[in-house]
């Protein structure tokens, strides 16, 4: 694909198996390379804002992201305070993108109630849009409570962009309403033809909004080991609560009922099985590098405005495909 003007190119960080003070150079050339924009995300690895505190030093002119940061696991004036100062270390150029995240990760790792997803969500973008301005904490939110606390961090204009992590329906109108824009994931370039029209549609005033895709990549002819690896990765999220239910509204629910059984009785060998190759080719962009790029135009074409790569790590090597991945 090109990148016009309109549309940004981003690259997700920081790589596997790369020890983080190794990756400077590889940061540095992803400017050279046209890529726009760097995204972080937060599982069990690093964390969302130290691998963009150091792209911020390594390449000035990169955007950075968060996509996404949970928003049950840090306090609210603990999260405003890590906001803040990203805001205030790269003016202009940083995004936070925040989530629900999963079940798996806020009750099993965290030890943490994950209740009332959606409303927490939202009261925690209330929460720091408010809080970000300076002004003095007062809110009783969903799950969470701030009072008298004021950020001491100046932040340019007292604003930064906040993005939601967004799947079903509700999610994604309040992405648009409440927020400016949505950060979509694990969907095929079709689907976004359903999900981001909902996104621009709640903009209360009609201005776009940005819809941030995570496409992950394998840019390699080598179909075996694209499907092999690639079900073990779907087999990992869309077990999870909160993208079966995604997928299943989207229309899925029967052809991947097989492996919701088989995975819930415990034969990972069976769920892993039943993934049809249609969906192992819908839910990965592979094949040659212009092959990958025609497919990653398709998300573009349907509605995203920000593609933020993530290259699988299939024994691929990674800093010869951030090349071949990079915008025409």
């Amino acid at each position: 694909m090109s990148r016009s003007a309109d549309h940004r190119y981003g690259m997700t960080i920081p790589f596997d198996h790369v020890p983080l003070p190794e990756q400077r150079e590889w940061v540095e050339e992803l400017v050279d390379l046209g890529y726009t924009d760097v995204w972080s995300s937060e599982a069990n690895g690093a964390d969302a804002f130290t691998p963009l505190a150091l792209a911020s030093v390594w390449a000035p002119s990169l955007r950075l992201g968060t996509a996404i940061v949970p928003a049950y696991t840090r306090g609210p004036a603990t999260l405003a305070q890590q906001v803040g100062t990203m805001a205030a270390a790269a003016p202009g150029r940083f995004v936070f993108g925040v989530g629900t995240s999963s079940n798996v990760i806020v009750e099993k790792w965290n030890g943490l109630d994950f209740d009332e997803p959606y409303l927490r969500t939202r009261d925690t973008v209330r929460f720091l849009k408010d809080a970000l301005t300076g002004a003095k904490t007062d809110m009783d939110g969903t799950g969470f409570s701030s009072h008298g606390f004021r950020l001491g961090v100046p932040v340019p204009d007292g604003r930064v962009p906040i993005l939601v992590a967004a799947l079903r329906e509700g999610m994604l109108k309040m992405a648009g309403r409440e927020a400016d824009g949505a950060i979509i994931n694990w969907l095929s370039a079709d689907d976004v033809s359903t999900v981001a029209p909902i996104v621009q549609a709640a903009s209360p005033d009609g201005t776009p909004k940005e819809v941030v895709a995570r496409i992950f990549v394998a840019p390699t002819t080598d179909r075996e080991l694209v499907h092999k690896f690639g079900r073990v990765a779907i087999a990992a999220y869309l077990n999870v609560p909160v993208y079966a239910a995604f997928h299943d509204w989207m229309g899925r629910g029967e052809m991947l009922t097989p492996m919701w059984d088989a995975w819930k009785a415990g034969d990972r060998t069976a769920a892993l099985e039943a993934i049809p190759d249609q969906l192992v080719d819908d839910l990965i962009v592979w094949g040659s590098p212009e092959e990958c790029r025609e497919h990653i135009g398709r998300y573009v074409e349907n509605g995203v405005t920000t593609p933020a790569l993530a290259i699988l790590p299939f024994g691929l090597d990674q800093r010869q495909a951030i090349r071949d991945l990079a915008p025409r």
